[in-house]
């Protein structure tokens, strides 16, 4: 039988600790270990309880989230944080100190499935290398908004970015993301991440298997972790090539 993952709920607010525990037992594999009001009883019961997963308010008495996060980034087997707060405006200041997820309350069931998730995922030893850094939601990251909450993207892991209308879809190892940013803007900002085959259509560098050519002369594009190939627009064809070449792939 598998081990429950052990969660940790921090929150000032009897109502919000009693809602996340109940939407927590309802997960399969997930199991409440403990219960904190307070910055210093978080700091106490992760010593205590040794939990996974830490459920973290950001404004509580004796040291809010923020700083709590902090001191725990300093231990050598740190819980993963998943922010659950009322505030939107701490969303970068959270992925700075390597939250796993920043969800908005009223916490929707399916939204904290997908978090936990994700920080069950998370790779303890990446998480120690990344302490002390400022500069998680920059270089190689994108913050997101979604009806799911708040979301750090690394764009490493992402294979795909396909527009439509007025949104642009991250198709990453995680699943899938929506920005409101333009290929454009993401092709600018992100370089050596990502490179456009198409009008609508820009690939994953580190994704990129081959460059088939079709029968009527067109190409094809096959990615890592991506079942399907995407068409590389005749536009875009010379440019793909120069890079393959340059990198050494052709």
């Amino acid at each position: 039988m598998t081990t429950p993952i052990r969660v940790l709920i921090a929150d000032d607010e009897p109502l919000a600790r009693e809602r996340l525990s109940r939407l927590v037992s309802d997960l399969e594999g997930y199991r409440v270990c403990g219960e904190a009001a307070s910055g210093d009883q978080v700091l106490s019961a992760v010593v205590t309880e040794m939990p996974d997963i830490l459920l973290l308010d950001i404004r509580m008495p004796g040291g809010d989230g923020m700083a709590v996060a902090r001191q725990l980034a300093a231990q050598s087997d740190p819980p993963a944080i998943i922010f659950c707060t009322a505030y939107d405006e701490y969303a970068i200041r959270a992925f700075e100190v390597q939250a796993a997820a920043y969800l908005l309350k009223p916490v929707r069931r399916d939204a904290l499935a997908e978090a936990l998730a994700r920080a069950e995922r998370v790779n303890r030893a990446q998480l120690r290398a990344l302490k002390g850094t400022s500069a998680a939601p920059e270089g190689h990251h994108l913050t997101v908004s979604s009806a799911r909450g708040t979301e750090l993207v690394d764009m490493t892991r992402v294979t795909h970015c396909e527009a439509d209308q007025k949104y642009v879809t991250l198709h990453h190892r995680d699943g899938e993301s929506l920005t409101d940013l333009s290929l454009k803007a993401l092709e600018s900002r992100f370089p050596e991440e990502l490179l456009r085959i198409h009008r609508n259509t820009l690939v994953g560098t580190r994704y990129i298997r081959s460059l088939d050519r079709q029968s009527d002369g067109s190409y094809q594009m096959r990615l890592e972790q991506v079942p399907d190939p995407l068409p590389v627009s005749r536009r875009h064809t010379a440019r793909v090539r120069q890079w393959l070449s340059e990198r050494g792939d052709s």
